[in-house]
């Protein structure tokens, strides 16, 4: 549309400045033939040709200015495409000048923030390869001394099963942070799509206290739930049961690594016309305040002397999980008395 009102304001332009200019030559003519039969002929004859010399001088002044615009233009889309910094500034105006000035701006915007993001997804790239091989590296120089250990003739037997079970130890907690790492991947590139159907919460807690008794039974732990439905016994959660299970077992791992023996971990879920929340409570050690803005950081562990074999991912998992689906995940911490996560999808 703007092509052809440009094109017809230009042809409207050459057809005056054409018609001025044939007027010019007709009052020439006119103004000969005046001076040979009749001096008043001259009268009419003067103010078209003033006419037809303003409209060729303003016509010239135009082109030019137009000319100097479109230079600018170039210049700026070469500095846009070549990234040689800050962009000139580009000033507003009417006309369709204005028009390709707003276009134009609209792209420079959309490539300065295209080069903001491929920065951003390169540095975030070499960070994460830089913490995966910090990761991996102790696990495998963990290993690779005990096949040494192993491989020797003095070894005794007992010497040997414990070898064995710390390399088994450091093989699955290769194996979870890889399995977590494709998780939170493949969540991030958007190649996860969450399901979203009518799922019972209390059955979902069932089975996330079911997979960390292995965590809790040794240690004498108790895991307590508590339903608190908006109407009847069961409160219905409409998304990714199993997904939601994942962040559960996540964070029950974490209660109980920074619980003491023989303590109770308290599972809540809560139905209100607004949301539904289930909530992790643990009262053990809590988290320090300075540690309260990094805790969901990959590999951020706030005590490592709790579970050595722990990566440092299950936090930050839960928390790409939760947001996947559109939920909010909050911790609120008492340090020496209890620490509390709060997953919330509004309705």
């Amino acid at each position: 549309m703007r092509e052809k009102e440009k094109y017809y304001e230009t042809d409207r332009a050459g057809i005056l400045f054409l018609a001025g200019i044939t007027v010019a030559g007709l009052s020439t003519v006119g103004i000969a033939l005046g001076i040979l039969k009749d001096p008043i002929a001259l009268l009419p004859c003067i103010p078209v040709a003033v006419l037809a010399f303003f409209m060729f001088f303003f016509q010239q002044r135009e082109r030019r200015r137009l000319c100097r615009d479109l230079e600018r233009v170039s210049r700026i889309m070469v500095a846009a495409a070549e990234n040689t910094g800050d962009l000139p500034e580009i000033e507003y105006k009417q006309g369709q000048m204005g028009l390709v000035y707003t276009d134009l701006q609209k792209l420079s915007t959309v490539l300065q923030c295209t080069r903001s993001a491929a920065l951003q997804d390169r540095i975030y790239l070499k960070n994460t390869i830089s913490d995966i091989s910090h990761q991996l590296k102790t696990p495998l120089a963990s290993m690779k001394l005990f096949i040494e250990l192993l491989a020797g003739q003095e070894v005794t037997e007992e010497k040997r099963q414990q070898l064995l079970t710390e390399a088994g130890n450091q093989v699955e907690r290769m194996e979870w942070l890889i399995l977590a790492l494709l998780k939170q991947a493949r969540i991030e590139a958007g190649a996860v799509t969450f399901e979203k159907k009518d799922c019972d919460v209390k059955q979902i807690l069932d089975t996330a206290i079911a997979a960390v008794n292995y965590l809790t039974e040794p240690r004498g732990q108790r895991v307590k739930t508590e339903i608190s439905a908006k109407e009847g016994p069961v409160v219905w959660f409409k998304g990714d049961g199993p997904w939601l299970t994942e962040v559960l077992v996540n964070l029950l791992k974490n209660a109980s690594d920074y619980s003491d023996e023989n303590a109770e971990i308290l599972v809540r879920a809560e139905e209100n016309d607004l949301f539904i929340r289930v909530s992790v409570t643990d009262y053990g050690k809590g988290i320090p305040q300075e540690a309260m803005a990094h805790i969901f950081d990959r590999f951020y562990r706030v005590d490592k002397s709790v579970n050595p074999n722990s990566v440092g991912i299950g936090l930050s998992l839960a928390k790409t999980i939760v947001e996947g689906m559109n939920g909010q995940i909050t911790v609120r911490s008492v340090e020496g008395e209890y620490t509390c996560f709060r997953v919330t999808f509004f309705k």
